[in-house]
């Protein structure tokens, strides 16, 4: 796919996860949570949790506010998490943050990402590579049960 229909692509993505975002609301019952904040641009979100056996992430969501890029990042983050091992949500992140930073090219490197390839490019926006990691640090600090809330800083 070349750089103007990736780019297309993205926009896409972007807004119609923004519009109608994925797993958008609170888990009653979740097993962890964890608050997430970004100063700089005042994105700030919660995620939930439902582990299953203490490996497999049996439900997911989130509910928050914030750009359209974080909040995009989170529903196809949510989306793309859904039934996962902990394990493999742990290769997803790490998969996702070098895309978004610039280290991983798709079409060159062997990832799990799918959809989340769509991303690609961010890393050209510095201030936006942390509207859409924030989920994703969150996420983390849920699984690892952070108090505290998670930030991009």
């Amino acid at each position: 796919m070349d750089y103007d229909s990736r780019t297309e692509l993205y926009q896409q993505m972007i807004l119609e996860h923004n519009k109608k975002p994925r797993n958008f609301h609170k888990i009653e019952n979740a097993t962890h949570t964890a608050e997430g904040y970004n100063p700089l641009c005042g994105d700030h979100i919660n995620i939930y949790l439902q582990l299953k056996n203490d490996s497999i992430i049996d439900d997911i969501s989130f509910i928050g506010d914030g750009c359209a890029i974080s909040k995009a990042s989170a529903s196809m983050m949510t989306t793309a998490l859904k039934g996962k091992t902990i394990e493999e949500a742990n290769v997803l992140f790490d998969q996702f943050h070098k895309l978004i930073k610039g280290e991983l090219v798709p079409e060159r490197d062997k990832n799990a990402l799918g959809k989340l390839t769509t991303f690609t490019g961010i890393w050209h926006f510095p201030a936006r590579v942390k509207c859409a990691s924030l989920c994703w640090h969150t996420m983390k600090g849920a699984l690892n049960q952070v108090v505290k809330p998670v930030s991009t800083e």
